[in-house]
């Protein structure tokens, strides 16, 4: 008979959503095995068997919050209209920002993890910003070069907007003026 597995797939999940909390929070030196073993009700062994080290830990919430992000990103339809699947990519990118605050303050906000952990290369060239990218360059019909700069700006707007509605310091009505911002905004930056 196999040994049963204690480490599974499930503590897993759990130790990364409250790494996520700790460090969306605390930042990444705020993140002890110990302290996160507690939380998810393990034991710091726990930890290092699934995940080897704090570091490689780290590295894991960083994966998680762009795998989250690509699913949702891999979920806006494709169709005809280039122009409405950008918009779909916009509001799919503050969707997934609602839906998992912590994971995306970790994906942009924190030295050292996500975005920033050094070992990604530029953000310019993560598979997350080359969707939009290349989301762009079916707006324009254009090559990747052309489409890179509205890109960029495009990303720019979006994160902005969504940075200011999870500090809570936007008034009421923020899904609407996050839609109507794209809808104006999006086309003048597309057009240079």
């Amino acid at each position: 008979m196999a040994r049963p597995r204690v480490h599974d797939d499930s503590l897993a999940a759990r130790l990364l959503e409250e790494a996520s909390a700790v460090v969306a929070t605390t930042g990444s030196t705020g993140l002890t095995v110990r302290d996160l073993a507690a939380r998810a009700g393990t034991s710091a062994s726990a930890v290092y068997s699934l995940f080897g080290s704090r570091e490689e830990l780290l590295r894991a919430v960083g994966d998680e919050a762009f795998a989250r992000f690509a699913q949702r990103l891999a979920a806006v339809p494709r169709t005809d209209d280039p122009a409405a699947d950008l918009l779909g990519l916009g509001l799919a990118y503050r969707e997934n920002a609602l839906a998992a605050p912590n994971f995306y303050r970790v994906m942009f906000g924190t030295p050292g993890v996500g975005i920033q952990d050094g070992t990604r290369g530029p953000a310019t060239a993560s598979a997350t910003f080359l969707v939009l990218r290349d989301a762009v360059m079916r707006v324009l019909d254009a090559p990747a070069p052309a489409a890179a700069e509205p890109a960029l700006a495009l990303w720019a707007l979006v994160h902005g907007l969504v940075e200011l509605e999870l500090d809570g310091v936007l008034p009421d009505g923020a899904e609407g003026r996050y839609t109507r911002t794209l809808r104006a905004a999006g086309p003048a930056i597309l057009a240079g």
